[in-house]
């Protein structure tokens, strides 16, 4: 199982980012050559290593102006893309295949000069594969990709963070990038340019064995999941507090962006009822594309995975067992809080965490134990009842004491594990039934009132006259 790892640069000075990005601008126009000649019926039946003999030969290397290294692994990386773009391509064309040739021998055939490339000289696979395989384009002008015999990393402290050392435009002069690190990036790394900051992007196996892997700590420790930050542990820690404004950002701006979007079509069905299909397919092809929605998409996960994971580490950095609370199963509905806040909680990212839960605890030799969620932030853990939930706040009906609501479901799940009564299947009826239960249990232990000092009061002779008296006026 491979992992990719993300080590980010911290206080890059502006000097060495000009540099990078530079160097960035200058092979984006290589992966862009690439792609441009090689991304259509040019680039099948080559490779890599033959693109960069033709340009070496006639001269066109020349004009990189970038060292040898790193356009070579540039055209490597960029030819990759072009033959997993046509592989997946050839998916739906072996699906078309198996239902047009019922005969074994002619279906063989077909998939064997598909899967080796000699499409081209059958007319059926060329049509399917114009149909299916578009040629595609690169306008990426931020990453630099670096072999693993061109970098070193090194760390000025013993124990501290690492830097990177990679090349320049100049020869025989590297750029240094302090990194937020203490593990050194292994193998070929690709550096991705974002807002003045280095992104270092490497694979490792993720099955390492126990001796090489980060260790865990040897604590015991129960974890809230939350909207607000990733995780509360049951020592009051929150990590990851910045997703709940991630989540939020990103759900308003959609919520602006969708509404002008709505506009825009309204505009565009109008001008086809009017009879003008220019205009509407205009806006259609410039205005309501995708493009740069799944781009954005795509980078808000990005970002939102590496709080959550950076969140999970943290956690498994101090324990050797994490329980955790099970949010598979369905709740019963809660009271309706607005659209704006169902909006937002909408793009909670639990699925998120609970994988990196598992994945994390399971790189790092962390026990990963899930209990029953049913009413963990109801319980006031001073008086094991069902408390009164206000906000973020949790107050005891009992003794008063105040609790954050994460914090007191983080000691809730702890305690839940091993609970001989709470199951991680048992219906939430029941656990809010077993709750009054222990509860009922807890009052009829408590001590009652003297007897001797009943006894003496009944059998006061005041009390007994009194009581006579009484009975005789009723009498009457």
């Amino acid at each position: 199982m491979k992992v990719t790892r993300i080590a980010y640069s911290r206080g890059l000075n502006a000097g060495k980012c000009e540099q990078l990005e530079e160097q960035a601008r200058r092979l984006g126009s290589v992966r862009t050559r690439v792609w441009r000649q090689y991304g259509s019926l040019n680039g099948v039946g080559k490779t890599d290593r033959m693109i960069r003999d033709q340009w070496m030969k006639d001269g066109t290397a020349r004009g990189f102006r970038v060292p040898a290294n790193a356009w070579k692994e540039t055209v490597r990386d960029a030819f990759a893309d072009i033959r997993a773009n046509r592989e997946a391509a050839k998916v739906p064309v072996r699906k078309a295949i198996s239902h047009r040739f019922a005969d074994e021998g002619p279906r063989k055939r077909q998939h064997v000069a598909l899967t080796y490339d000699r499409w081209t000289e059958d007319p059926y696979l060329s049509r399917m594969m114009r149909c299916h395989w578009h040629r595609g384009s690169s306008a990426v002008r931020n990453q630099i990709v670096v072999r693993s015999d061109q970098f070193r990393t090194y760390t000025l402290v013993e124990g501290g963070n690492v830097w990177l050392s990679v090349p320049s435009l100049v020869q025989r002069r590297t750029i240094a990038i302090p990194l937020n690190t203490t593990v050194a990036p292994t193998g070929t790394l690709r550096l991705i340019l974002r807002d003045g900051r280095v992104e270092v992007h490497y694979v490792i196996d993720g099955r390492q064995p126990k001796s090489s892997r980060r260790p865990c700590g040897s604590r015991e420790i129960g974890v809230d999941k939350g909207y607000s930050e990733v995780l509360v542990d049951s020592d009051g820690r929150h990590h990851g507090e910045a997703l709940g404004e991630l989540l939020r950002a990103e759900s308003d701006f959609l919520k602006a962006k969708t509404a002008r979007r709505a506009r825009i079509r309204a505009i565009a069905e109008r001008a086809r009822e009017e009879g003008d299909a220019a205009k509407a397919d205009s806006i259609h092809r410039n205005n309501l594309g995708t493009v740069k929605r799944i781009r954005r998409r795509r980078r808000f996960e990005g970002i939102a995975r590496c709080v959550t994971f950076t969140a999970v580490h943290a956690v498994v950095d101090k324990a050797e067992h994490v329980v955790a609370e099970d949010l598979t199963r369905s709740f019963p509905a809660r009271k309706r809080l607005g659209k704006d806040a169902n909006r937002r909680l909408a793009a909670w990212t639990k699925g998120v965490t609970a994988e990196a839960l598992a994945n994390v605890s399971e790189r790092r030799g962390s026990a990963l134990t899930l209990v029953d969620a049913a009413y963990t932030s109801q319980v006031a853990p001073c008086c094991r009842i069902l408390g009164k939930r206000q906000g973020d706040r949790l107050h005891c009906t009992r003794c008063g004491a105040v609790w954050q609501a994460d914090h007191a479901a983080a000691i809730n799940v702890l305690e839940r594990h091993g609970d001989p009564d709470i199951s991680l299947f048992t219906p939430f009826t029941r656990v809010k039934q077993i709750i009054q239960e222990r509860d009922d249990r807890r009052r009829t232990r408590l001590p009652v009132q003297d007897s001797s000092t009943t006894v003496r009061r009944a059998n006061h002779p005041n009390r007994t006259a009194r009581t006579r008296n009484r009975k005789q006026e009723w009498a009457r």
